[in-house]
């Protein structure tokens, strides 16, 4: 857990900012290792760290499954939550006000999660996903509740190109008064993706408007996924 407050430390959160303001993601290579990937994906089938499971085409997600873990989380997953909040709260909060929302999220993660708990949002949101060859995820947005976070993680667990072909991670952005726009983004193994949860702000030639985003997964051609989804806020179920 250390180590990961480390290594969340000796980023450059200048430019990561930066790039969350223009893009609305932004990816951080080798924030985990190699190992701890691998103990996450080994330890999928052990069944007491979830609370629920999703088969993603029952309610026409997608093709694939995720699990959504149960408290207390996983020391590393704890680290990115607790650690890189603090870190692009000031980026949320420039939205807000740029956008006149009204809505100020705390400094610190227990201080938003706080927030959700009062709001009745009590379950954890945080997730690992399993994709098999054909598997993908629809373009969504991760909401949960009334209060919800406008950034959120997903980490790499296994490597592309190696473990599995296709399954590329999009982010698609709603241009005004044109058609959408797509991101498509190549994780390696162990790499961090901090991108928006629903929208961004965007200043244009009469200030700042809402540019809404979506992201998923494209088909995978070979092999099986395996990725983290960290969301900031909790769920109401």
């Amino acid at each position: 857990m250390e180590q990961i407050f480390s290594l969340i430390e000796t980023q450059d959160w200048s430019r990561i900012s930066r790039s969350l303001h223009e893009k609305g993601f932004v990816i951080i290579k080798n924030l985990f290792s190699t190992d701890l990937c691998e103990e996450l994906i080994n330890s999928y089938d052990n069944d007491t760290r979830y609370r629920k499971t999703i088969l993603m085409e029952r309610y026409r997600f997608g093709l694939g499954e995720y699990k959504y873990f149960k408290y207390p989380l996983p020391e590393p997953i704890l680290a990115l939550r607790e650690g890189i909040y603090p870190k692009i709260v000031s980026v949320a909060n420039r939205w807000m006000n740029e956008l006149k929302i009204n809505a100020a999220f705390p400094s610190t993660f227990n201080e938003m999660q706080r927030h959700c708990h009062e709001q009745g949002q009590t379950k954890p949101t945080v997730l690992i996903l399993k994709y098999h060859e054909g598997g993908f995820n629809t373009l969504h947005q991760d909401l949960y509740g009334t209060v919800y976070f406008p950034l959120q993680m997903v980490i790499m667990l296994n490597q592309i190109g190696k473990d599995y072909t296709g399954g590329e991670f999009v982010i698609t952005e709603q241009v005004p008064r044109a058609q959408s726009k797509a991101n498509v983004l190549q994780l390696n193994q162990g790499d961090l993706l901090i991108f928006t949860t629903n929208f961004r702000s965007v200043k244009g030639v009469k200030g700042f408007h809402k540019v809404n985003m979506k992201h998923g997964v494209s088909p995978l051609h070979t092999g099986q996924r395996y990725a983290l989804g960290i969301i900031f806020h909790d769920a109401l179920n």
